[in-house]
């Protein structure tokens, strides 16, 4: 089974543990009902941020989604790459750890997250422009920043390529 496929099922699962019909997800995600039918149906390959937005209208976390497939997965939005490299879960919250691209030139805006989501960033290589859309900050070569992504957020690669550790905590 492919990762369109092994998505598609598991996107499915949350949504009929959670009681919604696929027009109520549809509604709450502002995923059209017909997209959402070909990726449960696994005819459609999830980009990053289709993934977020079903993800945060079912309340979990991207790695849930992703949950169960062999690591390293991988999915890719507009402007980031990202891999899933390590999900952490204890009684307080559930830590997901990706490697990520943000390629050159590119802007990515990210939807808020659920209440109370952080996400930290370490650069690698590059300089990204991370954070809130009315605030974000440039990054460099190993320096670090952490912001609130229960609000609207971006990552951006205004100068080349950026290679960067993204660690993402959703309590639970």
């Amino acid at each position: 089974m492919d990762l369109a496929a092994r998505v598609g099922l598991r996107l499915r699962e949350l949504r009929e543990a959670q009681d919604l019909s696929l027009s109520e997800l549809a509604r709450r995600s502002a995923i059209g009902k017909g997209t959402l039918s070909e990726l449960e149906g696994g005819r459609r390959n999830p980009t990053l941020e289709t993934l977020y937005a079903l993800t945060t209208a079912l309340n979990v976390p991207l790695s849930t989604a992703l949950h169960g497939l062999a690591l390293p997965a991988k999915i890719s939005g507009r402007a980031v790459d990202a891999v899933l490299t390590e999900r952490f879960e204890d009684a307080c919250a559930v830590t997901e750890t990706y490697r990520i691209r943000i390629r050159a030139g590119t802007t990515q805006e990210s939807a808020a997250h659920s209440p109370g989501t952080t996400e930290h960033i370490v650069v690698l290589a590059g300089t990204a422009r991370v954070g809130s859309l009315s605030a974000p900050v440039p990054i460099g070569p190993g320096m670090h920043g952490s912001w609130a992504a229960d609000v609207p957020h971006l990552y951006q690669a205004p100068f080349g390529d950026v290679e960067a550790l993204l660690v993402v905590r959703h309590p639970q």
